[in-house]
């Protein structure tokens, strides 16, 4: 017996198809959604050490133990007790082979001290993909996002690994300054900012 499907039931069939394939395509898309810029941000509390001193501290820390270079000073105002240095490292994306290529990334280190303690923040990566063109840099979040949106990731893990590595920048640079500052308990938030 031969099963005879009317061409009615064929669009109905090929309706449900499509409307299946739609409702899916959300979470397709969700996967390929932007990665959260790295950062690493934290408010200490700190009594009796006053703004100015606290300040000195920061502007020798970041003059004499800064090991992140090339740095270059934006801005360091005692008055405002804030200062702003953008920093240099570097992360490791590999190729298919699984061999690591070396990519600069440039960051920036901001503080502030208040009557009441500090707050600093380890922020606005960016990688520069071609070394020859260091003006040509890219949001690192960006820039993890291309290869997250590589089928060879599923190979090389580049997101995650460019991911971890960002932020394993960002904390050693925040342990490095707050162990030269003090050791204070402090309030604050760690890796992947939300948007």
């Amino acid at each position: 017996m031969l099963l005879t499907i009317p061409v009615t039931m064929n669009k109905v069939l090929l309706s449900v198809l499509l409307g299946g394939m739609l409702a899916l395509a959300p979470a397709a898309q969700a996967q390929s959604e932007p990665v959260a810029p790295i950062e690493y941000s934290e408010r200490v509390p700190s009594e009796g050490s006053g703004r100015t001193l606290l300040y000195r501290r920061a502007y020798d820390w970041m003059e004499n133990h800064f090991a992140y270079g090339p740095k270059s000073v934006i801005k360091a105002d005692p008055a405002a007790g804030s200062l702003r240095v953008t920093g240099t490292s570097k992360i490791k994306p590999v190729d298919t082979k699984g061999k690591e290529q070396e990519v600069a990334v440039r960051f920036d280190f901001t503080f502030r001290a208040t009557d009441n303690g500090y707050e600093y923040s380890v922020n606005t990566f960016q990688a520069i993909p071609d070394s020859k063109q260091p003006s040509q840099a890219l949001a690192l979040d960006e820039y993890i996002t291309r290869f997250k949106n590589d089928k060879a990731d599923e190979r090389t893990h580049n997101a995650r690994r460019l991911t971890a590595q960002a932020s394993s920048v960002a904390s050693e640079i925040a342990m490095s300054f707050r162990s030269y500052m003090n050791s204070q308990p402090a309030e604050g938030t760690v890796g992947v900012s939300e948007r």
